[in-house]
């Protein structure tokens, strides 16, 4: 269950290449990639700048993804999250799951990108000619993760 906190860019193919490697006991591997988009409602993006609490928001992550691998027998998940200044284009986080079967490979991706999204420890800016402007979850995004908190 690795989860990093990366100051530097990654290539999401090469990571989950190493991912993929680490065992054979799984029927499905499901990756997503979220990247640092060009356009904004505020114009042309320069940059997107993510903070973090060094070593709580490693934790907290860690204790979610822990959680979720327990629900989840014989499954395993690779989180990486980048921090500092990130250009567009660039590669922000990386989640990707094993599973036995596909069904429940699929749900991990997307209960861990919610959260990620909504409830970790990232403080989020963006930069365009416009100057910057702190960014916040979406109604959609809390939305999509309150159905998963309520789910049995």
């Amino acid at each position: 269950m690795p989860v990093a906190i990366l100051t530097t860019p990654f290539d999401p193919s090469r990571e989950i290449e190493n991912f993929e490697n680490e065992g054979d006991d799984f029927g499905a591997l499901v990756s997503f990639v979220g990247r640092c988009r060009a356009g904004s409602p505020n114009g042309a993006v320069r940059a997107l700048e993510l903070q973090h609490y060094p070593g709580f928001t490693e934790r907290v992550i860690e204790d979610f993804v822990r959680q979720q691998l327990q629900a989840n027998p014989g499954a395993n998940a690779l989180v990486l999250h980048r921090v500092g200044a990130i250009e567009p284009g660039e590669p922000i986080v990386l989640v990707a799951a094993t599973s036995p079967h596909r069904a429940a490979a699929f749900a991990l991706v997307d209960t861990i990108m919610n959260f990620l999204k909504t409830d970790a420890p990232f403080w989020k800016s963006e930069r365009t000619d416009a100057g910057s402007a702190w960014i916040e979850p979406t109604a959609a995004d809390h939305a999509r993760r309150a159905e998963e908190v309520s789910k049995p």
